[in-house]
């Protein structure tokens, strides 16, 4: 839920704005005036505002121009006739998020809100570095790997240069809280930071919210609009998915790092755009460049400096801080208490694959939560998640698995009779499993084993395995 303030002196719109929004799920608050808005400002934790340019006494664009001054990071989108287009335009190059056309479109309108929450949220919600794990640090990058140090180390020299950045990585690795970090960090962050996915945008669509277009440059077009580009003057723009940037859209764009200047659709004149551009991708774009995808040009003028984030089954180490920060921080989402991993779920989840990366692993600590019955999460929990998301690809997970502990005996176990170690470790966690799924019955256990029962018990003294419901636990790894 977010709280916004709209700011109109039609009494009947305020009125049918505040329960479109209510029904959305949102905490309204309304002012007729400049005076009365700029006080709810100064006194309210906002999340937006919506304002009317044209208003009595204290004019919108006075209105707007207090709240920068009070509250930088604050979203606001402007209301507007046509009478007050250029004003409305004015105030996006200084900052504000969009502007809408009295009467608006309410589907257009909620999309619009959507965003500039979203924008909001980004701007103000600091990413931290690898926090400590007493810390409440709300998003966060996690990980004291090799490979990870060196990913902070690059984001500390770079963000507070204007150097374009390329993030390049798998799916889910978490390039978007890079470029948060960057945007965090550097010497622009108290001016916009605005996302553009390449691929959530239609082809048709994407050059006009770029560059934005003149009235009358093409069917449709019946009023100038702002781009995204010029809304980030002075600020950071994020373009995510940039290998799937369309070839025709590419020039323009390489214009803009070029010269640092655009030109919107139908316009006759360069615009000025000085505007800092983190860019990411999951593709390889050496190989789009040879394939034609993409042009070598832009290419270059992307590559100034690149971030590489490794994939999760390459940092292995980071699994289990990551896995705690996820518990700790969706625990306290959801009003819940913190239920824990047993020692076979951090097992599990130390030696699961994660083709998904960070972004899987995340959601099947998310499901583990909201379907916990209570006690600490259990390895039976997180293998129904992760088996029930992809069930053929478990199987290969489990190999690799059972390989990568074997490598990891192999490197740390100074026994002679390596052979035999790992045979009787073996037996012992599969004799344990089934007990637990039994509940301590032996007789139905050295069924599903195939042993007798004489040879279970054996094996059961052998390893100090308890017979009741409650079977001993492997110490942590």
């Amino acid at each position: 839920m977010a709280s916004i303030l709209i700011v109109d002196d039609d009494p009947q719109l305020r009125s049918s704005f505040e329960d479109l929004l209510r029904e959305e799920g949102h905490a309204v608050l309304c002012a007729s005036s400049g005076e009365e808005g700029c006080g709810v400002v100064n006194d309210a934790a906002l999340d937006l505002v919506i304002l009317d340019l044209r208003l009595p006494g204290m004019s919108g664009l006075e209105t707007f121009q207090h709240i920068r001054k009070v509250e930088q990071k604050l979203p606001v989108i402007i209301m507007t006739a046509f009478g007050t287009m250029d004003t409305a335009i004015e105030a996006t190059k200084l900052g504000a998020f969009d502007y809408v056309l009295k009467p608006f479109d309410i589907p257009e309108m909620l999309g619009i809100i959507e965003q500039a929450l979203e924008a909001g949220r980004f701007m103000r919600n600091t990413v931290q570095i690898d926090p400590v794990p007493e810390e409440d640090s709300g998003e966060a990058m996690v990980g004291k790997s090799t490979a990870m140090q060196e990913v902070y180390k690059a984001i500390g020299r770079v963000a507070p240069t204007d150097t374009t950045v390329l993030i390049r990585g798998e799916s889910g690795t978490g390039k978007e809280l890079v470029a948060r970090a960057l945007y965090n960090h550097s010497l622009r962050c108290e001016r916009p930071f605005l996302v553009i996915n390449c691929v959530a945008i239609p082809e048709t669509l994407l050059e006009s919210e770029l560059f934005g277009y003149e009235k009358g440059s093409f069917t449709g077009a019946t009023r100038r609009r702002v781009g995204k580009i010029e809304q980030a003057v002075g600020g950071t723009l994020f373009l995510d998915e940039i290998g799937d940037m369309p070839v025709t859209i590419q020039a323009k764009f390489l214009r803009l790092l070029q010269e640092k200047t655009i030109e919107r659709i139908g316009g006759g004149g360069l615009i000025q755009a000085d505007v800092r551009i983190v860019a990411a991708t999951n593709r390889n774009l050496e190989d789009c460049v040879a394939r034609g995808l993409f042009r070598e040009d832009l290419y270059y003028r992307l590559n100034v400096v690149t971030i590489n984030l490794p994939p999760l089954r390459e940092r292995r180490k980071d699994v289990l801080p990551l896995s705690q920060y996820f518990l700790k921080k969706m625990s306290l989402e959801m009003a819940i208490q913190n239920p824990g991993l047993t020692d076979e779920a951090q097992e599990l989840l130390h030696t699961n694959s994660w083709p998904g990366n960070v972004r899987e692993l995340a959601n099947t600590i998310q499901k583990a939560l909201l379907f916990n019955r209570g006690g600490p999460i259990g390895a039976e929990e997180i293998f129904g998640i992760i088996h029930a998301a992809d069930p053929e690809r478990y199987s290969i997970d489990a190999e690799a698995s059972i390989k990568g502990w074997v490598r990891q005996m192999l490197l740390s176990s100074s026994e002679a009779d390596l052979f035999a170690t790992l045979n009787d470790r073996f037996a012992e966690i599969v004799i344990r499993d089934v007990l637990e799924h039994t509940q301590g019955n032996q007789t139905l256990a050295a069924k599903l084993l195939g042993l007798s029962r004489p040879t279970l018990q054996s094996k059961i003294e052998k390893y100090g395995l308890s017979i009741s419901t409650s079977v001993k636990k492997d110490p942590p790894q």
